[in-house]
């Protein structure tokens, strides 16, 4: 049987939805999301698992290093960063983003203008007298902040060839300030080059943003390809910390099958947490927030602290 749609909801033109909305009322915008109970299906197909409520912290460090990886673009990886790294922060833990991707897209999320920043990320990788500590800016969620990008770290991949150690750049800058955050998200760009490589030696582990579509099924082998050869040549701590299903749409059997597909694939890694397709997302880019403080109570903002919870118990 199907469910009739609901009415829209009017809201005001450039300003913030009205959350404090009568009893009963739903902003289809809002896409509230239904409580989800330990041991129900859930969209992988699969019973969820108990994850536990995230231990209070009374201190913070040293930092487990998350690169956001996938060579495909368009498949949620800035956005799961900045939201992740807030869902994280409302845990207590401390957060730094790094934008490694020229592009910028995570500094835009966060409302940062990157063409009008003097010093990046560029200049802490290719400059000795310029640290992490005199880059880095606050962003809109409290305890996470941000290591901004810009056009100028694509000269970076050139110039780092020459370098003794290329590849370990960028785990020499981030060792300075590990000690001060609980977590380290590393948005990497849509690619295999030398800047993602320099994410892979930095971190601990990776997680994998996969969209629920055949092509960005396909291109994971080649992901978990350049994974491997990192572990084995650079980094032989390096491990894949989970792979999450996003741009989910449950009423299409092509999302039901590719989903089914990448448990098949990936068991245990693949997270119990799916992000869905939302409008919600476009907005918060907008508003240079993360969803969590833009639209608090939508599913969206749930389906990220549920997936900060599950970071936290890896």
């Amino acid at each position: 049987m199907s469910t009739p749609s609901p009415s829209p909801v009017g809201r005001p033109r450039g300003g913030r939805v009205d959350l404090s909305m009568a009893p009963g009322t739903v902003d289809p915008g809002e896409d509230e999301a239904a409580e989800t109970l330990e041991g129900e299906i859930g969209p992988t197909g699969r019973p969820r698992r108990h994850v536990p409520e995230p231990p209070l912290v009374d201190s913070h460090g040293p930092a487990t290093v998350l690169a956001i990886c996938n060579q495909k673009g368009g498949v949620g990886k800035t956005t799961s960063t900045i939201n992740l790294g807030a869902a994280l922060a409302e845990c207590g833990r401390r957060v730094l983003l790094v934008d490694f991707d020229p592009q910028g897209a995570l500094s835009v999320g966060l409302g940062v203008q990157p063409h009008q920043l003097d010093t990046t990320i560029y200049n802490v990788i290719m400059e000795r007298a310029v640290g992490v500590r005199d880059v880095v800016m606050k962003t809109p969620a409290e305890g996470m902040h941000l290591l901004p990008s810009n056009i100028d770290l694509s000269a970076a991949e050139v110039q780092l060839v020459a370098e003794v150690g290329r590849e370990q750049t960028l785990a020499r800058v981030l060792r300075p300030v590990l000690s001060e955050y609980d977590y380290i998200l590393v948005d990497c760009q849509p690619s295999l080059g030398l800047l993602t490589v320099n994410a892979l030696a930095a971190a601990d582990g990776v997680l994998i943003p996969l969209e629920c579509e055949f092509f960005s099924l396909r291109g994971v082998a080649l992901l978990i390809d350049t994974i491997e050869k990192v572990r084995e040549r650079l980094n032989p701590k390096l491990e894949i910390t989970g792979i999450l299903a996003t741009m989910f749409d449950p009423r299409t059997l092509h999302s039901r099958e590719v989903m089914a597909r990448v448990v098949e694939a990936f068991g245990d890694i693949v997270f119990d947490t799916v992000i869905n397709r939302t409008v919600r997302f476009p907005e918060t880019t907008v508003a240079g927030e993360p969803i969590t403080r833009w639209a608090p109570r939508s599913a969206g903002a749930k389906a990220y602290r549920a997936l900060a919870r599950e970071v936290i118990a890896r």
